[in-house]
């Protein structure tokens, strides 16, 4: 008989009995046909059973027989107890959901390569350097003079190719009143072939395209932008777009996947590099990555090191231009070169979320780690109820294996139901975190496909949660001693120690998960409570762009326009907003003295912006509108402490020194407010008339409204701009409020699925404790009837059910507490102004444990107290 027959016969069952059976009998019928008496020959054949089972043995898969009369078996004991199952699966969902959802975010942003061809061999340059405070800060960005030197230093060894960072800008297929946004990259016009990057439409960039500034005004789109906004049109070819002053030519698409090496960002339109003709000569401006792809047989560490010597020899003659520039921050000589692996792409992203998202990925395997030791206690105690039943089949000569087959089963049943739903939660989950950590105004994008990456690690994960909860229940009920059970013995104090470390190993992870979760979540309510200096609330911030410079006059009235507009308070003018992450800063120097190595910061705003930002005038006065040169500034307090020592400057004078010096006089004192970022601490900052800048091209409005929801005036605000001058369109609008919150948007993600998973750990946990206690209490049934029939007390029997577990408890907090101080060093730049020894810090998780156990223990304890003593004498 051929094996697929054999696997075929498998899964007949009954017919396959049946089809035996009649054989059998045609067997006998033919011999009795013969003239052989019946009775001898039913002796000759043997028992029926006896040769069916013969039969079978020789017609199929014995194991494979076994394993679906153990399926079957599974199934019907899930059945059995649909309520506990129940329960089972759906914390073992969450956990595998959970897992396999950070997974998901993991891949994409780490460990998924790009589409392109041989991305291991795709690196880029970075470098690291250490700053006063002694902290490692790395950066990648070059200027495209040093990009030129390097790739002229290794052309023999590698080829390296120009990608600016990506950002959003304005452009045009028709008329300037249908303005649109996307995202754009500037790349080597090589970049194309060296990455293996063929067309889905038309042709790529060529290194023709990227030889002289200005020249070749063209570009390509990706497959995903051409799908989404011309759908999949063949016709864009040779259409035309307006992006500033440039008119640009669609000459191609390119392969479908690739959406640019900036893993995060999905870009929408690739223009070679020497398109950036403002920067492309600039020795001082950074706008770049260097990536790297070295040439079969390269050596990596060589090749860096000639890198580094060109970017050494590079960076000191271009010091050698810097005047009036404290020496010790002169970097050359500071800064070290790195070749970092590219194959899954280079972002800020990578950078702000790794930590985040593996202490998230700790979290969640915590937590199902946690439903693994609750399942592996609810499996223990089925197994001991089922003592006799495996007495019974050990007795009739079931193997070890056998019955450790038949838990397994059962087990895997449980796992894979939950790894069903748990993919479905993933599938869900995983996209709704990538929702929660977009900015507004700058959408991330990650690819999740549930590809063979993710099957596969969720099949990993099910295998192992299977092996995890039910390996040791199965080899438990394995180890059965038949006359033991048969009798009525049981080995319920060789089963205690197991349940009560199960519960010590579960107190201590959701101990853990409670105290790291508590650590974000302080963190994000005092980063999102701190005093930003300025009211946010009711503040719209139109940033405006103008088809040429135009003068700060034209600026003015555009703004005296808008207060106009019924519900506008106030508005001002300004470089940009507070908060939304720019910055520009000078060295100061104070009564001609060498400058001071402590940076200052400034922004260009017009009078009354300090009013319509509601920051407090402390001393001295408001700009003036005859403040048209350079030659007045406020500061704020902080300005004050680290350059005046705190005296009153209100008349006193300093100087910008880069690139030349720069008199000012101090004509007032504003009130600290947030510049940039919210983690930093107040930096000192001056403030100069945006007159005195000249004609500029693109600039902040902000508007100060007495709406309680400011958008409501986006649309009138927007067309009442173009209104007061045709040449002024507005880019983009915001609320400060949304500037704001963009701070803190990691934050917000962490605290919120950490009290999400602390109160899921939470939760698991006591429903451990409750079904330990309970199956206490059931299994010690008799003692506690013998103890309270001999005058125990019900606090003596609350003590005698509870007094063990309590102690693992307390086991498990103690080491929870100690996995906690040793994994907060790891984790430490996720917090701010938090620290691990804050009582609130311990004393959250531990009430919150201690609550639980309290909680999971009332039940059992009023069952062990309303035991009949004379009920259950009688009964045993």
């Amino acid at each position: 008989m051929s094996l697929w027959s054999r696997i075929e016969n498998a899964f007949r069952g009954d017919r396959l009995s049946r089809e035996i059976d009649e054989e059998f009998e045609s067997h006998v019928a033919e011999a009795i046909e013969q003239g052989r008496d019946p009775a001898e020959v039913r002796r000759a054949f043997g028992s029926p059973l006896r040769q069916r089972e013969e039969s079978r043995d020789v017609k199929l898969v014995t194991w494979l027989d076994s394993l679906r009369a153990d399926i079957i078996f599974g199934w019907r004991q899930l059945l059995k107890r649909k309520v506990t199952s129940a329960a089972a699966i759906l914390s073992l969902a969450l956990g595998i959901g959970a897992c396999t959802s950070a997974f998901r975010l993991i891949d994409a942003l780490f460990l998924r390569p790009l589409p392109v061809a041989d991305p291991q061999r795709l690196y880029s340059i970075s470098f690291e350097k250490l700053n006063k405070q002694r902290q490692l800060e790395t950066f990648d960005s070059c200027s495209y003079p040093l990009f030129r030197e390097l790739r002229a230093t290794v052309r023999d060894q590698s080829e390296l190719i120009a990608i600016s960072y990506s950002e959003r800008r304005d452009l045009t297929y028709a008329s300037d009143a249908e303005m649109e946004k996307a995202h754009w990259q500037f790349v080597s016009g090589w970049m194309f072939s060296s990455l293996g990057i063929r067309p889905a439409l038309g042709r790529v960039l060529t290194e023709n395209d990227d030889l002289k500034p200005g020249s070749s005004p063209v570009a390509v789109l990706t497959y995903d932008y051409w799908s989404s906004r011309f759908a999949g049109d063949p016709k864009v070819i040779g259409r035309t777009f307006r992006a500033g002053n440039d008119l640009y030519e669609i000459v191609g698409v390119s392969a479908k996947g690739f959406t640019g090496t900036e893993t995060g960002t999905a870009i929408d339109i690739l223009v070679p590099t020497m398109m950036e003709a403002g920067s492309i000569n600039s020795a001082n401006s950074f706008w770049i990555r260097t990536f790297v792809r070295p040439r079969p047989g390269a050596a990596i560490e060589l090749l860096r090191q000639k890198l580094f010597a060109t970017y050494q020899a590079h960076e000191q003659e271009r010091e050698k231009g810097f005047t009036n520039f404290p020496q010790s921050l002169l970097e050359a000589s500071r800064t070290r070169m790195l070749l970092k692996s590219a194959a899954e792409g280079v972002s800020e992203m990578q950078k702000d979320y790794q930590r985040s998202l593996l202490a998230l990925g700790v979290l969640v395997m915590l937590v199902l780690l946690i439903a693994c030791a609750n399942v592996a206690n609810l499996m223990a105690a089925q197994a001991a109820a089922r003592a006799r039943e495996m007495a019974l089949r050990v007795s009739i000569g079931a193997g070890r294996w056998r019955l450790v087959q038949l838990v397994l089963v059962e087990s895997a049943f449980l796992a894979f139901l939950a790894a069903a739903i748990g993919m479905l939660f993933a599938w869900w989950s995983a996209p709704l975190v990538v929702r929660m950590i977009n900015p507004p105004d700058n959408p991330a994008h990650l690819v999740l496909p549930a590809d063979w990456r993710v099957i596969g690690f969720g099949l990993l994960l099910t295998l192992a949660v299977t092996l995890l909860f039910g390996l040791a229940p199965a080899l438990r009920a394995s180890g059965v001693k038949p006359i033991s059970a048969l009798k009525g013995g049981d080995d319920v104090r060789m089963r205690r120690p197991l349940m009560h470390a199960l519960i010590a190993v579960q107190v201590a992870f959701c101990f853990l998960v409670l105290f790291v979760g508590g650590l974000f979540i302080a963190t994000f309510q005092r980063l999102a409570n701190l005093p930003a200096g300025f009211t946010a609330e009711g503040l719209l911030t139109l940033d405006t762009v103008a088809k040429s410079r135009q003068p700060t006059l034209l600026w003015n009235q555009v703004a005296q326009h808008l207060r106009t507009v019924p519900g506008v308070d106030s508005v001002a003018l300004a470089a940009w907003p507070l908060m939304s992450g720019t910055m520009s800063n000078n060295f100061i120097s104070i009564n001609g003295a060498p400058p001071s190595d402590v940076l200052a910061f400034f922004l260009k705003v017009s009078p009354g912006w300090l009013d319509t930002m509601k920051i407090l005038l402390i001393d001295g006065r408001d700009f003036r509108s005859a403040d048209i040169d350079p030659s007045v500034a406020i500061v704020n307090q902080t300005f004050v402490k680290q350059y005046f020592s705190g005296q009153n400057p209100i008349g006193k004078s300093f100087e910008q020194t880069y690139p030349a010096r720069t008199r000012l006089v101090i004509v007032g004192i504003a009130k600290d407010a947030g510049y940039r970022s919210v983690r930093e601490p107040m930096l000192p900052v001056f403030y100069i008339p945006i007159e005195s800048a000249g004609p500029r091209g693109d600039a902040t409005i902000l508007v100060r409204t007495s709406r309680p929801d400011p958008l409501l005036l986006a649309t009138a605000l927007r067309r009442e701009v173009s209104r007061a001058h045709p040449e002024f369109r507005v880019s983009n609008i915001r609320t400060q409020v949304e500037i704001n919150q963009a701070q803190t948007i990691r934050e917000r993600l962490l605290a919120m699925l950490a009290f999400f998973f602390a109160a899921v750990a939470l939760l698991l946990a006591g429903i451990g404790l409750y079904g330990v206690l309970d199956y206490s209490v059931l299994q010690r049934r008799r003692e506690i009837g013998i103890r309270m029939a001999i005058g125990a007390r019900p606090a003596g029997v609350a003590r005698l059910v509870t007094v063990d577990v309590f102690a693992m408890v307390l086991v498990g907090a103690i080491g929870g507490l100690a996995l906690g101080m040793a994994s907060v060093r790891y984790i430490d730049p996720l917090f701010y102004d938090v620290k691990a020894t804050d009582a609130g810090m311990l004393a959250l998780p531990s009430l919150a444990i201690l609550a639980a156990a309290l909680l999971a223990a009332a039940p059992a304890v009023i069952h062990a107290v309303r035991i009949d003593p004379a009920e259950t004498l009688r009964s045993e």
